[in-house]
């Protein structure tokens, strides 16, 4: 009870949910600007700490989208990034999440393995 009270504690801060959606949105928006800058199309979507990443030109919203995704692009940049060091959800449906404990060295250590990653796929 002690360990979800302080939890409940730190997530009501003045503006622990912003900074952590500013975090999310950084890590997406350069995921992309990275996949884009090596001919790799990637879109995001995210909401808070909560993201999800599809190899494919449009922004995905329905399941048709998602199930029309390149699944097979998905799994190689997988592949990569957890050579990287980088461990991400293992399929292309699940979402990942970040949270207060990522640091922005952690962001910019998964930014610069997937601009690796995205530069051999």
């Amino acid at each position: 009870m002690a360990a979800g009270l302080a939890t409940l504690e730190l997530i009501s801060a003045p503006g622990f949910h912003d900074e952590l959606a500013a975090k999310t949105q950084r890590l997406c928006d350069e995921l992309v600007t990275a996949a884009r800058e090596a001919g790799v199309l990637l879109t995001a979507n995210y909401v808070g700490g909560m993201f999800g990443i599809f190899f494919a030109e449009e922004p995905v919203t329905t399941y048709a989208q998602a199930v029309a995704c390149d699944i097979e692009r998905f799994k190689v940049f997988f592949r990569g990034i957890l050579a990287e060091g980088v461990y991400l959800a293992p399929s292309a449906f699940e979402a990942g999440f970040l949270s207060s404990a990522h640091t922005d060295e952690d962001i910019d250590a998964t930014i610069s393995a997937a601009w690796r990653v995205f530069a051999r796929i």
